[in-house]
């Protein structure tokens, strides 16, 4: 059974490709947000299983938007989808209670974490 993801990343190429590739699998696209901030007032308004969060997006990044959640509700489970490659920030994502980093040249690896949640 396909699980309620809400997408959280900056770019309209990647909200689009990686909502083609959730839903493909099917998942269900129950919000999108272009940054952080979005990210929490969708996560409150819709309840996600699951929640795809960039890490560099202007205003609030994913890394203070998955802190925010996860504060209200520990159970969130976000994984995050990034190019950046640096440990220190996966190393941070893992820290916070993240559930995943998936580099996005390989998407598609997200499905294999979807499932296992």
């Amino acid at each position: 059974m396909g699980k309620r993801i809400l997408v959280v990343d900056d770019s309209p190429v990647m909200r689009k490709m990686i909502g083609e590739i959730l839903e493909g699998s099917g998942h269900e696209i129950v919000g999108v947000a272009k940054n952080g901030s979005e990210g929490v007032s969708c996560y409150k308004v819709f309840k996600p299983d699951v929640v795809t969060m960039d890490i560099t997006m202007r205003g609030t990044d994913g890394l203070a938007a998955a802190k925010e959640i996860l504060s209200f509700d520990p159970d969130a489970k976000i994984i995050f989808l990034s190019n950046v490659t640096d440990e220190k920030f996966r190393n941070n994502a893992f820290l916070i209670g993240a559930r995943g980093y998936v580099n996005k040249n390989e998407t598609k690896k997200i499905l294999t974490l979807i499932a296992s949640l």
